[in-house]
């Protein structure tokens, strides 16, 4: 549930290789050269389950596990809690509510097209969906769960779920495991997927864009953008140190070093993906930056050590719209659940 989402970390390598160039968007062209895309590649429908294509019945158990708030020890929190489904993945919130009204210390990223990162979390420490779903049910500070054992217990006191795990994971002998919950959740979300127009655009639709976005994103990419936002999902293939040209003024995070406690690893955090950006503010991983165009005068600043103008943010903020896809809204509709049993764990406030 941490959120997984910093929108603009625009960090370049070798942010002197652009420095002539740095886009004038009143000047910018309005036509895009074919070289410039090959950096890009369209989002695909969905991302192939871990071993082999899921069973509608495990998405669909997915579906209702990733409703369900009796996962969480107040039994009043779900995925969809942080990650709601009709508002592009993301709460609006610069960090979550929890248990208890706990707030952890990073935004709750978009789950739309996160199956597709390299990594999950900000820090990279969960390796896909299906391990980074096991995290907030078991931390303290967001469903707080008390142990995988709790979680089973929830599941099992209600028939219903135990018929659904076993028609989602046949030929187990006791299928109403943690693993298999979060496996559930992962098939769930590797359908997630929000195709937008700039993937017909890459496919060979020049109408797809209007001019203004044309011009955005010549804009974006002589400012130096591309070199960390690139790929299917435009970032989330890479790490990069918040802060690579100019110091980042908030240092309270120290990013990856939470993790592998590596020096090294300073400042470090995932490069999110901008799909969707537009939707999914606050942004960076601390959820501090309340709008686009501020994220993104800030890391042309701090990543790229340039300082673009309003109308130059404001051009690029243009084309980011062009990566907004519609929200599957058949596919993501609430679920009914299962009924509570007398034998289903009561609540703890």
């Amino acid at each position: 549930m941490q959120r997984t989402h910093l929108a603009i970390l625009c960090a370049a390598v070798f942010p002197l290789l652009f420095a002539a160039g740095c886009g004038k968007s009143s000047t910018a062209s309005q036509t895009v050269e074919p070289d410039k895309l090959a950096m890009f590649k369209p989002l695909p429908e969905a991302v192939p389950a871990v071993a082999g294509s899921p069973e509608a019945e495990r998405v669909e158990l997915g579906r209702m596990l990733y409703y369900d708030t009796r996962l969480s020890r107040s039994q009043t929190i779900s995925c969809n809690s942080c990650h709601k489904l009709d508002a592009y993945g993301v709460d609006s919130q610069p960090t979550s509510e929890g248990f208890r009204q706990q707030h952890g210390d990073r935004n709750s990223p978009s789950v739309y097209n996160a199956a597709g990162h390299f990594v999950q979390f900000w820090d990279g420490r969960a390796k896909n969906v299906e391990e980074q779903a096991k995290g907030p049910m078991m931390n303290p500070v967001e469903m707080a769960m008390a142990s995988d054992k709790q979680v089973v217990a929830v599941l099992k006191s209600m028939p219903e779920y135990v018929k659904a795990f076993q028609k989602a994971f046949p030929g187990q002998k006791a299928p109403v495991t943690f693993d298999n919950a979060a496996n559930a959740i992962g098939a769930f979300e590797r359908k997630l997927m929000t195709p937008a127009r700039w993937d017909q655009f890459l496919k060979g639709d020049q109408a797809a864009l209007t001019p203004q976005e044309k011009a955005g994103f010549n804009v974006f990419y002589e400012t130096g953008c591309e070199t960390c936002h690139a790929g299917a999902l435009l970032g989330a293939n890479l790490y990069q140190k918040l802060g690579n040209v100019k110091p980042y003024p908030d240092a309270s995070d120290p990013g990856r070093f939470k993790v592998t406690k590596e020096d090294s690893d300073r400042m470090i955090f995932k490069v999110p993906s901008l799909r969707n950006v537009e939707k999914t503010g606050p942004y960076f991983h601390n959820g501090k930056v309340k709008t686009l165009d501020d994220a993104i005068l800030q890391m042309a600043d701090y990543q790229l050590g340039k300082k673009l103008s309003r109308e130059q943010a404001a051009s690029i903020a243009t084309y980011l719209h062009a990566l907004t896809g519609p929200i599957p809204a058949d596919f993501i509709k609430p679920p009914a659940l299962p009924p509570s049993t007398a034998k289903t764990p009561k609540p703890e406030a």
